[in-house]
């Protein structure tokens, strides 16, 4: 009871609350932080220790609310009181043409005379949509869309998502929708974290948003971290905004989450740009995208152009281009590459996924052929995996006629060497060449040998390389440091400047890092990072061809397979006989010892978005100079993440961790 609290208690109570969700609306909201994590969470704790010895105090908008329901036996139905409606989709200019079309003629037909309405464009979230009630500014029911009309009650869980106010600005009555989701960044820390416990990795964030909202247990909804946009206000007890853009701030000024990435156009042209524009920068948000929303500004226009029996005449949702698709496997052949390792693919009846035509994709391995059973002439479902390699996500069993042939393993394959006998490598999934002599293995380690990765071959290219093999001029490494000017002279088109310059080219590399030349070897496994890490540890070749497994192993960062990989490869007796020829040509010296006292030593850098001043790779070896390491992902153990234009999940990741982050003009700031 009020009587029995102290006035300090009380007071300091309200001091709490407001400070508390003052910061909540600033972090999940307006994204402009004014407390530190650690001040937030103390202040939080103080609020709860004070609820705790006065229970009476505990109010449902109270930030301790959060997380503290116990678990639901099950969801409750909830009727919705303003029906839930979805928009028709446009894929295709024509489409979205069309609709523009079909507005128009509507309100001249109803207004008399021709009229061009304003176009208000939103993004298309990629997730959940919810619907929130709220009853004198406080929320009072969360529900799912349902089938628009019965949604399942979701407040418990929706209370843990910091983007949901729990209070409003202003005591109102409202209903609004919004769509729940999940970051990418926060996807890739969950599934760290489940890799590490043996679990299987989630697919993609919207699964995992929906399934998150349907968790009995608030706790596990709150673990998940999930987010909230807020889009439309269905009812309130106030005057309505005049227009869907105006809408859209009314909503954040009570205290709502709201996209920021929403623009009005005077006429259809614009929307088109604006489409074709996040076509392409929707993959580099940290939230799904699906395509742009398109609704007619004015409110008196959307009510003239009314509903159908389906959604709304004023509004369409106009889809990307088709991330899965569904196709035909013409067959399954094979890739074999440098190392020898051999790669299923599926040859594809071709169609349009992401923008572009696709008509192979990767099938892995073995194992993943049999996980997904299948057949050559099954139809299946394909997506871009990353926006670059198509991946089969599942097959279409129903469609099944009995004629598709159950795929085999072969026991050879083209582009192996000797006979094309392949084997399964011990412990894992993948399969390769027994022998490694095939003219196409040799043609990919010889052209890998000379990149820029590794040798640094200048304008020593694959087309040149096989032109080299093809006149029997190259077979070996060393055969390239044996050329001589007059070699080429039979070469088509090739003249005595061109000679000069590749003979000068590759005089300029003869003295080479130890770890560039391990790199360039193509030892299984034995990537640019790992050759570091061993040149490094061992520094000559003599010292590493001596070392055993557990030797190798003991470097950090290098596990038992690379270890195996590297000890086998230096027994082989074809390869010790190419490597002794090799270096009697090249004079490999020890990779440079960084200060101990510079910057970058022992440190771990990413590198991520485009860069202006700087390549990647000149970053790259800038830092490792200095006894730095460039690592693909970021962790906790990131020292720094070096961000220029379109910066990804990466960056999110680093901030979401509290990783230093920054500009490619404060990397030219850092001590050197």
């Amino acid at each position: 009871m009020r009587s029995t609290i102290p006035k300090e208690a009380h007071d300091r109570v309200l001091v709490l609350r407001q400070t508390l969700d003052e910061h909540r609306y600033k972090y999940h909201v307006l994204d402009a932080p004014t407390l530190s994590d650690a001040a937030y969470d103390s202040l939080m704790r103080e609020l709860e220790d004070i609820e705790k010895q006065y229970p009476d105090m505990v109010t449902p908008d109270s930030p301790t609310q959060r997380v503290g329901a116990t678990p639901l036996p099950y969801f409750e139905k909830v009727e919705h009181k303003v029906s839930q409606w979805s928009f028709d989709d446009a894929f295709t200019e024509g489409d979205i043409r069309d609709f523009d079309v079909r507005v128009r003629k509507m309100l001249q037909g109803a207004l008399g005379c021709p009229v061009q309405p304003t176009y208000v464009c939103e993004l298309k979230i990629d997730g959940l949509k919810m619907v929130l009630e709220y009853k004198k500014g406080m929320l009072v029911c969360a529900a799912t869309r349902g089938d628009g009309v019965i949604g399942e009650n979701v407040t418990q869980n929706a209370r843990t998502i910091s983007a949901v106010p729990l209070r409003l600005t202003r005591p109102i009555d409202c209903i609004v929708e919004g769509e729940v989701w999940m970051s990418k960044a926060n996807l890739e820390t969950i599934n760290s974290e489940r890799a590490k416990n043996n679990e299987e990795p989630f697919a993609n964030p919207r699964n995992v948003a929906a399934g998150s909202m349907r968790q009995l247990d608030p706790k596990v909804t709150a673990s998940r971290r999930l987010d909230n946009f807020v889009y439309d206000i269905a009812r309130t007890s106030e005057a309505l905004p005049k227009t869907q853009s105006e809408e859209l701030e009314y909503l954040s000024r009570l205290g709502f989450k709201v996209n920021r990435e929403h623009i009005c156009f005077s006429d259809i042209s614009g929307v088109i740009s604006y489409w074709k524009e996040w076509t392409k920068k929707a993959p580099k948000e940290d939230y799904l995208i699906d395509g742009v929303v398109v609704k007619v500004d004015e409110r008196e226009y959307q009510d003239l152009l009314g509903y159908t029996a389906k959604g709304p005449r004023f509004g369409i949702a106009f889809k990307f281009p088709a991330e899965q698709v569904a196709t035909q496997v013409l067959d399954i052949i094979f890739q074999v590459g440098r190392t020898g390792v051999v790669t299923p693919v599926a040859v594809l009846k071709p169609v349009a996924v992401a923008g572009s035509i696709v008509s192979r994709a990767t099938l892995h391995n073995e194992d993943e052929i049999n996980r997904l059973d299948v057949r050559i002439g099954d139809t299946v479902l394909i997506q871009k995996a990353g926006d670059v390699i198509p991946d089969i996500v599942s097959v279409l069993v129903d469609m099944r006629t009995g004629k598709e042939k159950k795929f085999i393993f072969p026991k050879k394959v083209a582009g192996c060497g000797g006979d094309g006998s392949i084997e399964r490598i011990p412990g894992q999934a993948a399969y390769r060449c027994i022998v490694l002599d095939s003219p196409e293995l040799t043609l990919r380690k010889l052209s890998y040998f000379a990149s820029k990765k590794c040798m640094n071959i200048d304008g020593l290219g694959p087309k040149l390389i096989a032109a080299f093999y093809e006149y029997g001029l190259v077979k070996t490494y060393a055969d390239i440091f044996k050329l001589k000017e007059g070699d080429m002279s039979a070469l088509p088109r090739f003249g005595e400047k061109s000679a000069r310059n590749v003979i000068a080219a590759i005089d300029a590399v003869r003295t080479v890092p130890f770890d560039r030349f391990l790199a360039a070897l193509s030892i299984p496994h034995v990537g640019e990072e790992t050759a570091r890490d061993v040149a490094t540890s061992f520094k000559s070749i003599d010292a590493l061809q001596k070392a055993s497994v557990n030797d190798i192993q003991n470097v950090f960062g290098v596990g038992g397979v690379v270890a195996e990989s590297i000890v086998a490869w230096f027994k082989d007796t074809q390869n010790k006989k190419e490597l002794d020829d090799l270096l009697s040509y090249v004079t490999v010296v020890p990779p440079k010892t960084p200060s101990a006292s510079s910057f970058f030593a022992g440190k771990t850098f990413v590198i991520t978005g485009t860069l202006k001043t700087f390549s990647r790779d000149s970053i790259s070896e800038y830092i490792r100079a200095r006894g730095g390491k460039v690592s693909s992902s970021v962790s906790k153990e990131t020292h720094c993440v070096i961000y220029g234009e379109n910066a990804g999940s990466k960056l999110d990741v680093a901030r979401t961790l509290g990783v230093r982050t920054i500009t490619e003009e404060e990397f030219l700031t850092l001590e050197l």
